[in-house]
């Protein structure tokens, strides 16, 4: 593989992709988290909400990037991508906008509310069970099986430039909204498995608050990338295990790697039990349903993981919210 490093103007350049199919996400203000931190009156904290896509998570804003600047070599044939659920209805909803039939492969084991949303934009689901995978090595043989098969262009679901400049355009607007208040920014946490997400993002805060110190959060049980760091190469897990069904991936893309080791500056790791707690406290404090992986970041600010010293605002990505009812309650009414 070639790997080529993309850089703000390529995120630049996918906004106006994306600007004639998705809105912005909100960024909200979290007061009670501002309170919580015991933080100085002047410095604010701030939670940017993938949830509110048409797919429920970030992942739609790389895969429209991806689709829009692979339309002439897909032409009419398929795509294929393997998801554990959020890549899957991100894929599927650009499929939807530009015409193309999409077949993903998913964990038989991915909630139900991420196989209806991939459904509900036209695409085709098969399904591998993601307990053996690292046995079988089934979700790629499938995937491929797919590409050859088919003719399908398989999808990367993070490890691609033009999925990573699509996902970067979120915090483009992060950067927007706080310079348009006159804001700085001393600490930015978002969460992280393949990289696709903080890749790009890390590109547009490090572009627009270049002294922002750059938080990547991992489940403690999928922690590839603090692994990495430590060691200063991409290093492999095995079996990643966590309820964060959207942060276990084996190791971080070689496309995001050179982009992660340059510009994020920390990375933690938060056990399950502290992501449900935080599940259970922003949903109480803001009505914010959210799923594991979409937590984890508060889990990092309300676990005292980081330290916070600076004069700057706080950003948290809070990536997604594809989890189902009955799985979400009893989470939370376990913490």
């Amino acid at each position: 593989m070639t790997v080529r490093i993309v850089d703000i103007d390529e995120v630049r350049a996918a906004e106006h992709v994306l600007r004639e199919h998705v809105s912005p996400a909100p960024l909200i203000r979290s007061y009670a988290l501002e309170r919580a931190l015991g933080l100085a009156p002047n410095r604010r904290v701030w939670l940017k909400d993938f949830g509110s896509t048409p797919s429920g998570s970030f992942k739609l804003l790389g895969a429209l990037n991806w689709l829009a600047n692979n339309l002439e070599r897909i032409g009419d044939r398929p795509v294929a991508a393997h998801s554990s659920g959020n890549f899957a209805s991100g894929i599927a909803f650009a499929g939807m906008r530009f015409a193309k039939r999409v077949i993903v492969v998913m964990p038989e084991s991915a909630p139900q509310v991420k196989f209806q949303l991939t459904r509900s934009f036209g695409a085709e689901v098969r399904t591998y069970d993601i307990a053996r995978d690292h046995l079988t090595g089934e979700r790629d043989r499938l995937t491929r099986e797919i590409a050859e098969g088919e003719g399908a262009i398989q999808a990367s679901p993070y490890d691609d430039p033009h999925v990573i400049a699509g996902n970067g355009v979120g915090a483009l607007e992060i950067v927007r909204d706080l310079q348009r208040e006159g804001r700085s920014v001393s600490h930015f946490f978002c969460p992280i498995s393949g990289g696709g997400l903080m890749a790009g993002q890390a590109i547009a805060i490090a572009d627009g608050f270049p002294h922002a110190r750059i938080i990547g959060v991992e489940p403690a049980g999928a922690d590839d990338f603090r692994q990495s760091l430590a060691a200063g190469s991409r290093q492999r897990i095995e079996r990643p295990t966590s309820i964060c069904d959207g942060l276990l991936s084996y190791d971080v893309g070689e496309h995001n790697w050179p982009i992660l080791s340059r510009l994020v500056n920390q990375a933690v790791a938060i056990p399950d039990n502290a992501t449900q707690q935080a599940m259970r406290w922003v949903y109480e404090r803001h009505g914010l349903r959210t799923e594991p992986s979409g937590a984890i970041t508060l889990a990092a600010l309300l676990g005292n993981q980081v330290d916070l010293t600076g004069d700057g605002d706080l950003v948290a990505v809070v990536s997604g919210r594809n989890v189902d009812e009955d799985t979400f309650r009893t989470w939370i009414a376990a913490t």
